[in-house]
């Protein structure tokens, strides 16, 4: 845990940002969420099966990264490990990324989980790099210091519920379905699900779900705490929309700070976390942003933050 907390303090610090181990392997949506994007592609990606796009104002400072494998169902091979890894590393380099939405551009599904087809060729060596891989990326996704909300239209299996997992927010529409079926192929959950899932909605109903590797729906996650929201079919990505626009309005150094104290804090003792926030409180005293807010309640005006 100890090794973890100076991990994440390393990776979500907004002076020294973490640098990606080194990896052997490096929604559903309608036409009128499309136009209302305005989205902007941009560094090309190592795969075609993810794009990464920024929206234009007003909504800049929100990032989308979108899964594209229509023919696997975005299921995770090497290629989409490389693009998802090389994506992740993009936003966490970008300062003027405020919050990060992971989405599919595939009806009806947000991500099978792992290739197995493709994983049928390896053998055990490789098999045991590529999941090692597989959880890194996920790691790296949890400690990017912005916010990132995962929007979940359709199947979320194995390595796609554990990405979601790593996610800070998770909205689904009611078709969602989602599990961690991996003991039913005599193996476990290995990119992290066996530790967030339990972390997120307690011991017991993780391990009724991992044990059963049962799936259950979009109105089920949201009674369990697996998902913060749970809207019609077809709408995850309109509230998620929604939610990252009310983030991005605020504080930049804020957001960063909050995201800290919360996800080291959570890992440690209550006296420890108490010298974190505070640690979190003095990088916001010396901001502007924190002048300007000031200013625009005394104005009674909308305040104007450049993250400085």
């Amino acid at each position: 845990m100890g090794a973890l907390r100076v991990l994440m303090k390393r990776s979500l610090s907004t002076s020294k940002p973490y640098s990606s181990p080194t990896h052997p392997f490096l929604n559903f949506t309608t036409l009128h969420q499309y136009q209302t994007r305005r989205n902007l592609l941009l560094h090309p990606s190592p795969s075609d099966f993810v794009k990464l796009h920024k929206l234009s104002a007003p909504d800049s400072g929100i990032v989308e990264v979108s899964l594209d494998r229509p023919g696997a169902k975005n299921a995770i091979g090497k290629e989409m490990l490389r693009g998802l890894t090389h994506a992740f590393e993009f936003i966490n380099k970008e300062s003027y990324a405020n919050v990060a939405m992971i989405t599919s551009s595939v009806p009806g599904v947000f991500c099978a989980g792992a290739d197995l087809k493709e994983r049928r060729n390896m053998n055990q060596s490789e098999v045991k790099d590529f999941v090692n891989s597989l959880r890194s990326a996920f790691l790296y996704l949890e400690e990017i210091p912005i916010p990132t909300i995962a929007v979940i239209e359709g199947v979320a299996l194995g390595g796609g519920l554990e990405m979601a997992l790593a996610c800070d927010i998770r909205i689904c529409g009611e078709n969602a379905l989602m599990g961690l079926p991996e003991t039913g192929l005599a193996i476990i959950p290995g990119a992290g699900g066996t530790q967030r899932l339990p972390r997120l909605v307690g011991n017991a109903i993780a391990k009724e779900i991992i044990y059963t590797g049962r799936k259950i729906n979009g109105n089920k996650a949201l009674s369990i705490g697996l998902v913060n929201y749970c809207v019609p079919a077809g709408d995850a990505y309109s509230k998620a929309l929604a939610v990252a626009r009310e983030i991005n309005e605020k504080g930049p150094v804020a957001i960063r700070m909050a995201k800290r104290a919360i996800s080291e804090g959570a890992e440690t003792d209550m006296r420890s976390g108490l010298a974190l926030e505070e640690d979190c409180y003095d990088e916001v005293l010396n901001t502007k942003d924190r002048l300007e807010g000031l200013a625009a309640f005394a104005e009674k005006r909308k305040p104007k933050y450049t993250g400085e």
